[in-house]
């Protein structure tokens, strides 16, 4: 079984792989990927019942992950090649020409573990909601989770979709905010304050838990009791309060690292702050 201490370390790692990964591209989104490593981290090596080896686009017969706001790909591409869905040499590729490591996750160049093409926000819930219907209708007993944003849940799309979860009981589903409370342009209030969320989707029928998305022990634990959520008549949301930019002091508090490289100096000192732990990779 893999301890919650593994899986801090590996938090730790993942980290340094988007920083790297960021910066060579001069290219990329550091922030929300920093403040979602702990989900990933923990859904991949302790929730989720996948196998790398077993892939396939329908997921027929294992848990299914959605990354709804596909900007945070850079996360997502260093968690499954450390789960074994392809080499951890590839992340040195990110958003080069050729790369099926592409800005936003893409299905076009076939990489395992990619079921959507991701990152016009938005439509990821929607998604994750037609796959979760397709289990039932195959009598698959496996689960759909979905990541979204928080600046995300300003698309109309969403809501749409919130209600027909709730209203079709689809309580296959476990859907994830990212509630940091900032987005590209700024703060979330300040663009289109999202008033009480909480009760918002209670109100359209999900079943709504929250959690500290940067406290590992808490992830794991609020992960768990989600799925016992699961089968009862209701959709499952959880709202996940996480800092942007998590690990990296000149990162954090702000939201002008939503989309920004770091250049080699400010590198160097995100790097020092975060102690190799399981495997660097020198991308």
């Amino acid at each position: 079984m893999t301890s919650a201490d593994h899986l801090k370390q590996l938090a730790t790692q993942v980290r340094r792989d988007i920083l790297r990964m960021v910066h060579k591209a001069q290219s990329g989104h550091p922030g929300g990927a920093l403040g979602c490593t702990e989900l990933l981290v923990a859904l991949y090596n302790k929730i989720l019942i996948h196998n790398p080896k077993t892939f396939t686009i329908d997921g027929k017969g294992q848990d299914v992950f959605f990354l709804s706001n596909g900007h945070l790909s850079a996360l997502w591409y260093s968690v499954l090649a450390r789960s074994g869905y392809f080499g951890v040499s590839e992340l040195s590729t990110f958003r080069m020409m050729g790369s099926r490591l592409q800005g936003h996750p893409a299905t076009q160049e076939g990489l395992p573990g990619i079921r959507i093409s991701s990152g016009s926000l938005g439509q990821g819930l929607s998604v994750a909601i037609g796959m979760a219907k397709v289990k039932k209708l195959n009598s698959d007993p496996h689960l759909v989770y979905v990541l979204m944003g928080d600046g995300e849940i300003q698309e109309g799309q969403i809501w749409e979709a919130a209600m027909f979860a709730g209203g079709k009981q689809v309580d296959n589903l476990i859907a994830i905010i990212d509630y940091n409370k900032k987005q590209i342009d700024g703060a979330t209030d300040d663009v289109m304050p999202l008033g009480d969320v909480k009760a918002k989707w209670e109100a359209f029928g999900w079943s709504v838990l929250e959690m500290n998305g940067n406290d590992m022990d808490e992830v794991l634990e609020t992960l768990k009791e989600s799925k016992t959520k699961t089968g009862q008549q209701k959709p499952v949301l959880i709202l996940m309060k996480t800092e942007m930019g998590m690990g990296v002091d000149f990162m954090m508090g702000t939201h002008k690292w939503h989309g920004s490289p770091p250049n080699d100096q400010q590198l160097e000192n995100a790097l020092n702050q975060l102690e190799e732990t399981i495997g660097d990779y020198k991308i």
